[in-house]
């Protein structure tokens, strides 16, 4: 798949997904601890989930049929995909039932449990939950909904970017924190046909670089990984998945953060009052890093959460 192929799938979420999903504020980011004057916050954790990707799961949702919807649909997560999912359906009058692995605290458990969704526990890690997703799935006869390979689950991620032209026009940079690369292919899709001068930068933990060394490699593969505060963006890449060639089409260039800047940033960004999850303290760190590459420069940081796992959420209080 093509930028260029996501771009009216972008425009149809645009079309339907307000009715659940609400246009977040940008904000500046105050300067003095942040150089250069001219950055923004795009405050994602906004959201009713607490996350961007109640855009993906909502639009993913209003796009099934009769039928499909009334099947139900099943989704795997390591949390706010599951929320997003949970809430939509639920919404939306969808039956949901959400796969999660061991890894997953209870504190995001029972949140999804709490929009209504089913909960299933399964395997040790994502991948094994996802596996076992898929293949109910496939017995039952309803729609697996993935966290990110999914084209109407990146279009309605690019949403964002459709704020952002309203928003921030003439914009120069934007730093977005990348797991699966669905929130970077939607983003980027669509700032790289209608705001082409935009550079489009995606930003990982070192422990957990997984798609960045994929994108290097010209390959998908299990690249080692180790713990990161950014729960939400670790994992691997599922072979064949759409993001790859979207991510290498789109993206201008990847940063690499430590978990001591990831959470520098998260205190920087919670001392503001902002809900911070580590994925969010990645695009923030990132930021932080390259600040004198964009001096002068209107710049967008994403802050795409603020769903912490209770243990990194403790590590957020002075």
């Amino acid at each position: 798949m093509l930028s260029r192929d996501v771009l009216p799938l972008i425009d149809e979420a645009a079309a339907r997904v307000y009715s659940v999903v609400k246009e977040t504020p940008l904000v500046p980011v105050p300067s003095g601890a942040r150089e250069p004057a001219s950055v923004f916050a795009k405050l994602e954790q906004l959201q009713l989930t607490g996350s961007f990707k109640l855009r993906g799961a909502t639009n993913k949702l209003m796009s099934l049929d009769e039928a499909a919807a009334a099947a139900g649909v099943i989704t795997s997560s390591t949390g706010n995909h599951g929320l997003g999912v949970a809430t939509a359906a639920k919404l939306l009058g969808i039956d949901a039932e959400v796969f999660l692995s061991t890894q997953v605290t209870s504190a995001k458990r029972d949140k999804i449990r709490e929009r209504g969704a089913r909960i299933r526990i399964v395997g040790a890690d994502p991948l094994a939950a996802e596996v076992a997703a898929r293949a109910a799935a496939l017995r039952s006869g309803r729609t697996y909904i993935s966290p990110y390979n999914d084209k109407f689950v990146v279009a309605g991620q690019g949403t964002i970017a459709v704020e952002l032209l309203r928003q921030a026009p003439d914009l120069d940079a934007i730093f977005i924190a990348t797991g699966g690369g669905g929130l970077l292919s939607g983003i980027g899709s669509y700032l790289r046909h209608f705001a082409p001068r935009t550079e489009i930068i995606g930003c990982w933990p070192e422990n957990s670089p997984v798609l960045y060394e994929c994108i290097q490699a010209g390959r998908i593969f299990d690249a080692p990984e180790s713990t990161t505060l950014s729960e939400s963006t670790a994992g691997g890449v599922e072979e064949g998945s759409i993001t790859f060639d979207l991510c290498r089409e789109v993206m201008h260039r990847g940063v690499l953060v430590t978990e001591d800047e990831i959470l520098r940033a998260m205190r920087w960004g919670h001392a503001l009052g902002w809900a911070m999850e580590g994925a969010s303290g990645v695009a923030l760190a990132a930021y932080s890093k390259e600040s004198a590459r964009y001096a002068g420069k209107k710049v967008v940081v994403l802050i795409c959460g603020g769903n912490p796992s209770p243990a990194i959420a403790a590590l957020l209080e002075p």
